[in-house]
């Protein structure tokens, strides 16, 4: 007889175990299917996020940050190390541990929260019933009053580019090399491919990022994104833009990449390859065909606002759902959905979702851009001000940089930030709590900030939209 649950949460990445812990601290008999699998065969929890994504990459780019300063700017401060040198194997072992100490936090959190994990892969069939088949095939039914799906998504392989062993590989196959290749190929110019393209350059390789769009980050405001191109390139990633990859071929040289691009046909070889073309809902065979689930022609599951499926007492959460592909906003979306089940108010505002490409420096954002502004016809007040006149991040040598705030022109309602320069992502927060709190320059204006701190320039730039910035000329005088 199948086991009963009030809700079985399928998947345990961020929106997945933190829907099942949500449950769980409402009174919610909750169980959670995963079936990741570590190299050595070992069960996880924690999903892409925290195995081989956000979590494993943020740890080596601290690691290569920290070596790119000190060999760069170590004699600026007065600091002399002599024969500096990466030992990749060490770094690669450090972001293991991060990872192991985390996925290791989960599952205690669920015994914690009386979670119960089903090991093995979830499909949704008739009369609210979840199947589990385990790794050695063998199958098991459970039901509950609700289920949850936020089985996530997976990188886009392109025919052009077929992975192989670890040559050609995907975000996970460029978090375990143990040497630094020479040259190194990266195809795609968004997150993933400028934040892996920055860890390997740092650390020694010549990297080259093919991108198929014209506009670089074109999602981003386009005067951050053109500050951050001018930087990325003067740091050494050439990014070659309108170039369409057509094909790849191993030689005993490397890996042969063609293209096109306005001047036509072009190739370039490189020892290493990594494909960061985006990532895909992980949607197949997630549920019976007899219960027709809606996806969209994309693979993404239909629901409502209140992430609701067309089946009823289905949900969907996530990467597997509209909006951008963020462990925090399936997380949110987690929380909101496991509320709603328990019968209170769940809230998401998908207008106030931040959104960080953690380069160095860091470009953030939070709200529209200046574009969208434009295109919906709003009239709006804008302020900007440059790293370059902030004490502290003179003091810190991070004077690359700007803040730029957006705001309506009617009642200064505050509707966009964008920040490129260090600990953006920091500063960030702030201005996400602006816009969900609804707030205007006259509020964060009056608003005192410590000094010195990177933030002033959040501060400065809500100033220079009302033309009363202290520390930058301005455009015009309140």
């Amino acid at each position: 007889m199948a086991n009963a649950f009030d809700v079985i949460v399928i998947g345990a990445g961020p929106a997945g175990y933190v829907a099942a812990i949500r449950c769980a601290q409402l009174g919610l008999k909750t169980a959670c299917v995963e079936k990741w699998l570590d190299d050595s065969g070992n069960p996880k929890l924690g999903g892409t996020c925290l195995n081989v994504g956000c979590i494993p990459t943020k740890a080596l780019l601290d690691s290569s940050e920290r070596f790119e300063a000190m060999k760069l700017h170590g004699a600026e401060h007065g600091i002399v190390a002599e024969g500096l040198s990466a030992d990749i194997p060490t770094m690669i072992a450090r972001k293991d541990k991060v990872v192991s100490e985390l996925t290791g936090g989960i599952e205690q959190l669920f015994k914690a929260n009386g979670i119960e994990w089903l090991q093995g892969t979830g499909r949704v069939l008739p009369e609210k019933t979840v199947e589990v088949t385990a790794v050695d095939g063998s199958t098991s039914q459970a039901t509950a009053a609700n289920i949850i799906i936020a089985t996530g998504s997976t990188p886009i392989n392109i025919p052009p580019a077929p992975l192989f062993e670890d040559i050609v590989v995907d975000n996970a196959g460029a978090l375990a090399w143990d040497s630094v290749p020479k040259t190194l190929g990266v195809i795609g110019a968004g997150v993933i491919g400028l934040e892996f393209g920055s860890v390997w350059r740092r650390l020694g390789s010549e990297v080259t990022v093919i991108e198929a769009q014209t506009d670089f980050l074109s999602v981003a405001d386009k005067a951050i994104a053109k500050a951050a191109l001018r930087g990325f390139q003067k740091q050494g990633l050439d990014i070659r833009l309108g170039a369409l990859v057509k094909g790849t071929e191993r030689t005993k040289d490397g890996v042969v990449i063609s293209y096109t691009d306005a001047k036509g046909e072009q190739q370039i070889t490189v020892d290493r390859l990594i494909v960061a073309v985006g990532r895909r809902p992980h949607t197949h065979n997630i549920a019976a065909d007899e219960l027709e689930l809606l996806l969209d022609e994309r693979g993404f599951v239909h629901v409502d606002h209140n992430c609701q499926t067309n089946v009823p007492n289905v949900w969907a959460i996530g990467d597997v759902v509209r909006g951008p592909m963020l462990a925090h906003k399936g997380a949110e979306e987690g929380v909101a959905v496991a509320e709603r089940i328990a019968g209170k108010h769940g809230h998401i505002n998908y207008d106030a979702i931040p959104n960080v490409i953690y380069t160095h420096p860091e470009i953030s954002w939070v709200g529209k851009t200046e574009e969208e502004v434009k295109a919906e016809g709003i009239d709006y007040k804008v302020g900007s001000f440059p790293y370059a006149a902030s004490g502290r991040a003179k003091a810190i040598n991070e004077t690359e940089g700007t803040v730029k705030v957006l705001a309506r022109a009617d009642n200064n309602r505050i509707i966009g930030v964008h920040i490129y320069g260090a600990q953006s992502s920091e500063i960030l927060a702030q201005a996400v709590i602006a816009i969900e709190m609804e707030g205007t320059l006259d509020d964060l204006a009056s608003t005192i900030f410590a000094h010195p701190t990177l933030s002033e320039g959040f501060h400065e730039a809500v100033l220079a939209a009302d033309g009363r910035a202290i520390h930058v000329a301005n455009r015009k005088k309140r």
